[in-house]
């Protein structure tokens, strides 16, 4: 799955808004969908449902990491400006 993931975090970035990573995770959905039914599984079938959780769980995770990333960007902007001030003031 850590390949799934992968490929996840690389079709969104941080720089994205939340609406444009929303439609990325939407096409990934649906692509799931096409794979499910290309092979032939019930939607009752445990299987697609332990699917649709690790999608949504990548999902998740991916999101958690571009949120620590856009927190510490603001960290580091805050402590720039920080250091500029105290430049500034001696």
């Amino acid at each position: 799955m850590s390949d799934f993931a992968d490929l996840v975090a690389r079709a969104v970035n941080p720089s994205m808004s939340r609406e444009e990573r929303d439609d990325v995770y939407r096409v990934v959905k649906q692509a799931l969908l096409r794979l499910q039914e290309r092979e032939g599984l019930d939607p009752a079938d445990p299987r697609t449902a332990l699917q649709q959780h690790l999608v949504e769980e990548t999902i998740r995770d991916v999101e958690a990491d571009i949120g620590k990333i856009l927190s510490m960007q603001k960290l580091e902007r805050a402590f720039a400006a920080q250091n500029a001030s105290n430049d500034a003031g001696l």
